[in-house]
């Protein structure tokens, strides 16, 4: 396509390989799988200790309260916002999205090893390692959600992306699955109670983002262009970089109006995500049915992630989009008013159907109204703002919780994230955004 940059990637599997030099590897099947089996890696993070077991240890284990896990949420939001565009631009200016995903990685994971140690009474450390460990996270989807751009080209970018996504569900729901095995069934496995079991799957998450990002961090490697510069300078350079980014990026109105509405779905969808099992503790849902529940989410998520993405060529990727948000603002609501672990599983099934979705959709129409050759930049900047954003939504949650002494009233008040970021896609002319991009490039 005119203005596509085909980006060259080298991946060794043997020396034969090495000498046959670097070819380019985009849709190519092997590459495309590297990548994927990262989002296979990394879920167990966002499963374990994002949204299912790590928010209701925090509050029974910790003593923490789902008030200063809102806050929690909120102050690693606001970090990652402020690294997350300099590291894009500096990323995109060296070539070097892969060393910074290594770097962010392996902070994930050692974060998530290390919060096996705080006990009753440690609020404040096993916050630390829960920030460390979502800048580690959030962080590297900057540079991994730019690699998107490397290994798919437009017209792949949605099956693509959300084949990312469903297997993220699907890897992320087992490896979830087998730590609520070792929480319920500690003897099973030699510990002395639940609370121990916990703590061993905080490792699990660890050992598992390691081995199975390794084809992607090791494998799959960006063509060198030659940019060595020093640590100093690529800094420098991504600093002017960055500044260049926010006075430019109005010039592209579409990208500009379609980031501006991500904000307020992105918000209102990773509120959910976080917030629910503390949510639902806080109202009197026991912890078996409240993991059961993420269970379900994950394992509709897989298959519906994928059809999500097969409907969103056939009927098109904003329509889908814009319906997903609907159906968030229904769970939201129906949320308001459950009582019982039925209808946590209910509104499980309905999150299930559309949240891996819906980010999949997303990061694919994104990717496509980026000015080539800057993928990481505008993720960076994308990352930045909607994280520096996203920490309105549980800090709205845990404001309102504390004004109105209500979890019910705290839950609704997050649609108003929703409503807001259909209306504003409603705005986006997607395919004259993508004309913009092409003649950028």
């Amino acid at each position: 396509m005119t203005g596509i940059r085909m980006i060259r990637v080298e991946c060794y599997r043997h020396k034969s390989h090495e000498a046959r030099g670097a070819f380019n590897l985009r849709d190519h099947p092997k590459t495309i799988k590297s990548w994927v089996m990262y989002d296979w890696a990394n879920s167990a993070f966002a499963t374990t200790i994002m949204a299912a077991v790590m928010p209701i240890y925090y509050i029974d284990a910790i003593g923490g309260t789902d008030a200063g896990w809102g806050f929690t949420q909120s102050l690693a939001g606001g970090l990652i916002a402020v690294m997350s565009p300099l590291l894009g631009a500096i990323a995109d200016h060296s070539d070097r999205k892969i060393p910074f995903l290594r770097i962010f990685s392996l902070l994930g994971i050692i974060a998530s090893m290390l919060l096996a140690i705080p006990g009753e009474g440690d609020i404040y450390l096993a916050s630390a390692f829960v920030i460390l460990g979502m800048i580690g996270f959030g962080a590297g989807n900057t540079f991994y959600d730019a690699l998107l751009n490397d290994i798919a080209s437009p017209g792949m970018r949605e099956k693509v992306s959300a084949r990312g996504f469903s297997t993220g569900y699907l890897g992320g729901g087992l490896l979830l699955a087998l730590n609520i095995v070792i929480i319920q069934k500690p003897a099973w496995f030699g510990l002395a109670d639940s609370t121990g079991g916990s703590q061993v799957s905080f490792v699990m998450v660890g050992i598992w983002w390691f081995v199975f990002s390794l084809p992607l961090l090791t494998k799959v490697k960006e063509r060198n262009k030659g940019n060595a510069a020093k640590a100093g300078e690529q800094v420098l350079a991504g600093l002017k970089r960055l500044r260049t980014t926010f006075a430019q990026i109005r010039r592209y109105p579409e990208l500009w109006k379609f980031v501006v509405a991500y904000w307020f779905f992105f918000d209102g969808v990773n509120t959910v995500i976080v917030m629910a099992a503390s949510y639902g503790k806080t109202i009197g849902i026991e912890t078996g049915p409240l993991i059961t529940a993420l269970l379900i989410t994950q394992f509709i998520g897989f298959p519906a992630t994928y059809l999500f993405g097969n409907l969103a060529v056939r009927l098109g990727p904003k329509r889908m989009l814009i319906a997903s948000q609907a159906l968030y603002i229904v769970i939201v609501v129906l949320g308001y008013f459950m009582t019982n672990a039925t209808h946590f599983y209910i509104l499980a099934a309905l999150v299930g159907l559309v949240q891996g979705g819906s980010q999949a959709t997303a990061r694919s129409i994104y990717s496509k109204l980026i000015p080539d050759g800057r993928a990481a930049e505008f993720n960076g900047f994308l990352s930045a703002t909607s994280r520096f954003f996203s920490f309105v939504g549980p800090l709205v949650f845990a404001l309102v919780r504390v004004f109105s002494d209500s979890s019910r009233t705290a839950l609704l008040a997050i649609a108003f994230f929703f409503v807001v970021g259909m209306v504003l896609l409603t705005f986006v002319n997607t395919a004259k955004g993508e004309r913009e991009a092409v003649q950028a490039g």
